[in-house]
């Protein structure tokens, strides 16, 4: 021990382990902060929901009706990439719709999912930012069966496919933008460390 009752730094270096530089410190941080584990556990509250859409006008003047009632399943999260972090968000969904042509009726069974594509960045003065892309109708993929030929063919001169897309893309728009996921999203590192050492 030193004069001043400190001790050497060699012995501190010995007990707290090999010193790293700022630039490995912030990749390590980075990669513990946004972990997948984190990222999926922030974001399982947009799965396992269910919601309904309809009656709303498809095809030549908007003159049949769908409605569909949708269910969305446990996500799987695929990490691309190291410089930026990115990861893609597949959330896969369940379609039970009914296309009302008021002389008759079909019912079709949609399996498919939504592609999320999600960016790790760094932001001022000091937060870590999980940014999402909203999702486009063409991050939507769907397999739409029919029991029918014929509503096959009317399937496809009302564009359902087309209107699945878009209204599932807007409803996960919608989702991500709510408080409780945007909080998740934005990670104020300097006000939590202030919080963590107060006395």
């Amino acid at each position: 021990m030193s004069a001043f009752g400190q001790r050497p730094a060699e012995a501190v270096r010995r007990e707290s382990g090999d010193f790293i530089s700022y630039a490995d410190f912030g990749r390590r941080f980075l990669e513990y902060a946004a972990s997948e584990e984190r990222i999926s556990g922030a974001f399982a509250q947009l799965t396992g929901t269910a919601f309904d859409f309809g009656p709303i006008g498809v095809g030549p003047g908007r003159l049949a009706k769908v409605t569909a009632e949708v269910q969305l399943g446990a996500s799987r999260l695929r990490r691309h990439g190291d410089e930026p972090i990115a990861f893609e968000l597949i959330i896969p969904l369940e379609v039970d719709l009914l296309l009302d042509l008021t002389v008759d009726r079909h019912r079709f069974h949609v399996e498919g999912a939504v592609d999320l594509h999600l960016t790790v960045r760094t932001a001022a003065p000091l937060r870590v930012v999980i940014d999402i892309a909203e999702p486009r109708p063409n991050d939507v993929r769907v397999d739409v069966a029919a029991a029918t030929k014929r509503g096959q063919l009317l399937r496809i001169l009302a564009s359902v496919d087309h209107e699945i897309k878009r209204f599932v893309a807007r409803y996960i728009s919608a989702e991500i933008r709510k408080p409780h996921i945007a909080a998740v999203r934005d990670i104020d590192v300097a006000r939590r460390l202030d919080e963590a050492w107060k006395l």
